[in-house]
């Protein structure tokens, strides 16, 4: 058994988002995301197949939904999303890391 730490290792230089898996099986896939305002492109909405479920951890974040408002994340704020609700991060704090947990299912 090992055990692991979600702030442990978060690099000093963000230059692309990081998207790291914790755990993963046939129903379900927990990941670590590190953004540093890093946003999705305003072209570009994930369309995903299974439900994810996202908790900010530390830092802020903005969600925007199609044809929804968009969503503030502080630390501690979490959101469930349902598979294939287009959605894109629209903005990321540039002054320091936001970590997110992110469980698809």
């Amino acid at each position: 058994m090992k055990i692991g730490n979600i702030y442990a290792a978060v690099p000093q230089n963000l230059p692309e988002e990081v998207f790291q898996t914790i755990l993963t099986s046939n129903a379900i896939k927990i990941e670590r995301i590190i953004s540093k305002g890093h946003i999705s492109p305003d072209t570009q909405w994930y369309d995903q197949d299974q439900h994810e479920w996202v908790i900010v951890l530390r830092g802020r974040a903005r969600l925007a939904f199609q044809d929804e408002p968009s969503v503030y994340l502080n630390s501690g704020d979490y959101l469930n999303i349902p598979a294939h609700k287009k959605h894109r991060v629209e903005w990321t704090d540039p002054a320091t890391e936001t970590i997110w947990l992110a469980v698809h299912y």
